[in-house]
């Protein structure tokens, strides 16, 4: 019993959004409502070196964005609240792809005044994949932006998800004065306030209410009653399990900066959002509340503390109770392994936990036992499955710059691509060192945390190929046969899988006639062609 009330209590999802759109301000908001900090911090900007609690590393400092997902935890209204705040950029779009496999639902921030990005629908598709169940959030409400009713038709259009509004906004821009809570069919008026929890000004029970004037101009209520009946009247009643099924998204309005409409959407999610549930493995479909520890690793990070250098591994855990000193089995490795300082996490703040439950994502250090998509069990031969890696789109050869720090750039390189900064091919002969990301501000990256973490200079000489595609044969010797005779192209991951570099799309469509028994994956998940859907 002690553990089915724990999973209960337990909401973990991740936030989403294109660069920009508002998605760490409203992270900092809902720990702002949780307790867990005081004061929001300056949205980042060159000229504003205030930075956000999320982003921790030096470069997030420096450039104002985050690269690398956060864990963060809180306690609200008897559920413990499990963060995980993602990159925007889409240049680090992969490190959000995998902590969608780490969460139970997702909450999608949309600026009202840019509508729909490109980045946004990629992110949808990925949660309409694994139908994973999305609240929207339209922010921005305190600018001029888009109308609400053209937003809602832009989200369907886009997102190819139906939508259903659950709060509904008092006018926009200059004039923006709160939210109307369909969902509830209350009003809560604030003060806005973009360092602390707002003051609550009124609370009015029903729409129809004349007392809403003495706070709102008549001209904004009238619209505000026109608005609700024509919601009401063109969209379905909301149904919590078409929403927990992924086929309908709530829609929240709001100002993140200001205040508005984040407690309306925290609330509401807490109460519709789904607990931890099951997790699909290779072997078999694994039940959060069986008793039976199980969990896998989605993320590796080095240097959280560069004053410690040490490494640690983003596990979240899939079904039964975790305990700090109890020996797990590592599947992979096929051996018991224990842990003497499980942490939660605030950031980059980390505490001492002696005990987790599903749900939670714990860190545990690494001294190198670990690769991402790895599973821990209590003996069970278990394998998560939805954790691959997929294919890069600009391609560089690594130059040593420093001969006497060779094997500190050896230990980064090798380090940072298992964090899944970015992708390492080998290519023989020479032993040439290829790194494969999605964007060029992934070399920035690397480039910054070799020379500041591990004392190591680099360049990059970028090469010509476009796309890697993993590679397998109807048979081994046809394999080989392909492998070498285009070993110029061929590269190895760190799995040691055969991959194969292309230039350009003409010329893989003349491989691919030329070597019909050769396979090419766009995706290193060779067993689930699904995830190829991503591209």
């Amino acid at each position: 019993m002690e553990l089915e009330k724990e999973i209960s209590k337990r909401r973990t999802f991740a936030i989403i959004s294109h660069p920009d759109a508002g998605k760490t301000t409203l992270t900092e908001k809902l720990l702002l409502f949780g307790g867990a900090i005081n004061t929001a911090g300056a949205v980042k900007s060159n000229k504003i070196r205030k930075t956000a609690t999320s982003d921790f590393m030096e470069i997030e400092k420096q450039r104002g964005i985050s690269v690398a997902t956060s864990v963060m935890g809180f306690d609200y209204a008897g559920k413990r609240v499990n963060i995980l705040d993602t990159p925007g950029h889409k240049d680090f779009a992969e490190d959000t792809y995998r902590t969608l496999t780490a969460v139970d639902s997702v909450i999608l921030v949309v600026d009202c005044i840019k509508g729909v990005e490109e980045q946004t629908e990629k992110l949808m598709a990925v949660c309409r994949m694994r139908s994973t169940p999305v609240i929207i959030f339209i922010n921005k409400m305190d600018r001029e932006g888009k109308d609400p009713f053209d937003l809602l038709d832009e989200l369907q259009d886009k997102l190819k998800i139906h939508v259903r509004p659950l709060t509904w906004p008092i006018s926009q821009g200059e004039s923006f004065q709160g939210v109307y809570n369909m969902y509830k069919g209350e009003l809560n008026l604030f003060e806005p306030n973009k360092t602390g929890i707002s003051e609550n000004k009124a609370k009015i029970v029903e729409l129809s209410d004349d007392g809403i004037e003495k706070f709102v101009e008549k001209k904004y209520v009238d619209k505000l009653r026109e608005d609700v009946h024509l919601v009401e009247g063109v969209f379905e009643p909301f149904n919590k399990d078409l929403y927990r099924d992924g086929l309908i998204a709530p829609v929240f309005f709001g100002s993140a900066v200001n205040n508005f409409g984040v407690l309306e959407l925290l609330e509401t999610f807490l109460e519709i959002a789904p607990q931890p549930s099951s997790r699909e493995a290779e072997e078999r479909i694994v039940n959060s509340e069986e008793n039976k520890f199980s969990g896998f690793v989605f993320k590796i990070h080095a240097n959280l503390d560069p004053n410690h250098r040490d490494r640690i591994a983003f596990l979240r855990i899939c079904s039964g109770r975790f305990e700090r000193n109890k020996f797990f089995f590592h599947t992979r490795l096929d051996k018991k392994v224990r842990f003497t300082n499980p942490t939660s996490f605030m950031a980059n703040e980390k505490t001492l936990i002696e005990e987790a439950f599903p749900g939670d994502v714990i860190g545990l250090y690494d001294n190198g036992i670990f690769k991402i998509g790895d599973t821990l069990s209590e003996g069970e031969m278990l394998h998560y499955k939805g954790i691959p890696s997929f294919s890069p789109e600009i391609f560089k050869e690594v130059e040593n710059r420093d001969p006497f720090k060779a094997k500190q750039l050896e230990k980064g390189i090798q380090q940072l691509t298992e964090e899944g900064v970015a992708q390492l091919f080998t290519q023989q002969p020479g032993n040439r060192k290829i790194i494969g990301t999605v964007g060029e501000l992934q070399f920035d990256v690397i480039k910054f945390r070799l020379e500041h973490e591990y004392g190591a200079k680099c360049e990059f000489r970028s090469l010509s190929f476009s796309k890697a595609y993993w590679i397998t044969g109807d048979t081994e010797v046809q394999l080989n046969q392909f492998i070498s005779s285009r070993n110029s192209a061929i590269a190895y991951d760190k799995e040691e899988n055969p991959v194969y570099l292309s230039e350009n799309e003409w010329m893989l469509k003349m491989i691919k006639n030329s070597f019909a028994a050769i396979h090419f994956h766009t995706t290193s998940e060779f067993k689930n062609k699904k995830s190829e859907v991503l591209l």
